[in-house]
């Protein structure tokens, strides 16, 4: 193969690399914004409503 060829090849790779390094930076984003959601929404008490008071007075 000539010089030629080994530029295009180059250039390929480097485009694919780089595609690849942003999906995975936006899904790595993706995945960090939803586990932080979940995390909060664990941490957080239920709510309470009024029929759960009223079993928690009335034995």
């Amino acid at each position: 193969m000539n010089q030629m060829t080994h530029y295009w090849w180059v250039g390929l790779l480097a485009v694919g690399v780089i595609v690849l390094l942003v999906w995975l930076t936006k899904r790595d984003q993706k995945d960090k914004k939803y586990y932080e959601q979940e995390i909060i929404q664990s941490e957080l008490d239920p709510e309470k409503h009024d029929e759960d008071i009223d079993k928690e007075i009335k034995p």
